[in-house]
């Protein structure tokens, strides 16, 4: 690879052809008679581009964007890649789930079409390539659509940079998406709001700080990235109702603010948790882990023996908890708790709850808040800019219909 330029590329004359010239990432650039105008415009153009750092790529990858170069698919997205890798990442320069997504998106048009020219790529083979994922069977209708729309945002990129022709891209653009009853691709079940009784179940075998998350989840309808990452420096305190302001949400890249209103209910379920550096998180998985091995110790039936007073806790685990949930820690520990509660049903003889995860609660609350203040009510609660994202999650209530038919008929 070759080093970054720093200092700025001048404008020099080439002796043996008259020409002025400029060296930039260890390449010259001609740019016409030396003196001309034309040249002043080319060097100015070419200084453009520098500083963009459109030419601070390698001498290797600067050879392959020559226009004479057969650039295949498996190099188109070979350069997309570390773009991507630079682009979809969060405030602390860490890779986001879309960057993973992408690669998993981009993974079987690799496999089937990696040495054919980009230029030939057509709307033909991005349908053999999505067949080839309904043909896998794993993945829904909804799925390969939105791993199609991503392969169609590669090749978008792409010809930003004029890697391949734009005609790829309008071409790729014609393919419709998957129709509901209309292909073979498996459908997946709707999001449905989880029953009361579920969580309540859920409720009586977790640790004080699930709990107070499942709780604070579903009174205030947030995002399970939301609960999980509250700091009492993001929560306006001075009023009657506090408002929590995410520093960083889903949308912040789009320079949105989140606005998460939290009542009294809400606010007697964060007082326990305040205790603490005001930029701590509020949940802590140590502390978690902390109140179980008490609840264990407990419930002991037998003392401990001389032996087990004095050994000595390890230093380092080999699975440290850390000092916040993730979204992904937070299902994982619902589902823990679910699968305990249906042994000690199995044991008593009862049925098993169903499995739920954190995104079913704001679901339900999204539906408890449209039947109670309407479509908009329940818009402004889950922080959408539009009405129709939140029909996604407010399930359509069926009074008004029962109502119409009882009264007409």
């Amino acid at each position: 690879m070759s080093k970054r330029q720093s200092k700025v590329p001048s404008y020099c004359l080439h002796k043996a052809s008259g020409q002025a010239v400029v060296r930039i990432a260890g390449r010259d650039r001609y740019l016409g008679p030396h003196g001309s105008e034309e040249s002043y415009e080319r060097y100015e153009r070419a200084l453009a581009e520098w500083r963009s750092g459109l030419n601070q790529r390698s001498t290797q990858e600067a050879a392959v964007r020559q226009p004479s170069a057969e650039r295949t698919v498996n190099e188109v997205l070979l350069f997309y890649i570390r773009f991507a890798e630079t682009y979809y990442v969060d405030v602390n320069s860490c890779p986001t789930g879309e960057l993973q997504q992408m690669k998993y998106a981009l993974r079987p048009l690799r496999k089937l079409y990696r040495r054919t020219p980009g230029r030939d790529f057509g709307p033909l083979s991005l349908k053999v390539v999505r067949q080839s994922m309904v043909d896998e069977g794993k993945l829904s209708r909804n799925v390969i659509n939105r791993r199609v729309n991503r392969i169609r945002r590669a090749v978008k990129w792409a010809v930003s940079e004029e890697l391949i022709p734009s005609s790829v891209y309008e071409g790729l653009r014609t393919v419709s998406p998957l129709k509901f009853g209309r292909t073979t691709a498996r459908e997946a079940p709707p999001v449905k709001p989880v029953p009361q009784m579920y969580i309540d179940a859920v409720l009586k075998v977790v640790s004080p700080q699930m709990a107070a998350m499942i709780q604070l989840q579903q009174l205030a309808a947030m995002r399970p990235s939301e609960v999980v990452a509250m700091r009492s420096c993001e929560i306006d305190q001075s009023g009657d109702v506090w408002i929590y302001c995410p520093e960083h949400h889903k949308n912040k890249w789009r320079e949105q603010d989140r606005y998460i209103y939290l009542g009294q209910k809400a606010q007697a379920l964060i007082r326990p948790f305040l205790n603490r550096d005001a930029r701590s998180y509020l949940f802590s998985p140590r502390e978690a882990e902390a109140w179980r091995s008490e609840e264990r110790r407990s419930k002991r039936r037998t003392p401990l023996t001389p032996s087990q007073r004095r050994r000595k806790p390890r230093c380092e685990s080999r699975r440290a908890k850390r000092d916040r949930y993730d979204r992904h820690s937070y299902a994982r520990a619902i589902t823990y708790a679910i699968q305990r509660v249906n042994r000690t049903r199995q044991r008593e003889g009862a049925g098993g709850i169903p499995h739920w995860f954190p995104l079913q609660l704001r679901h339900s609350r999204a539906t408890e808040l449209r039947r109670l203040y309407g479509l908009e009510g329940s818009q402004v609660a889950l922080g959408h800019k539009r009405a129709d994202v939140t029909e996604v999650y407010a399930e359509r209530q069926t009074d008004l219909g029962l109502r119409i038919a009882r009264e007409v008929g």
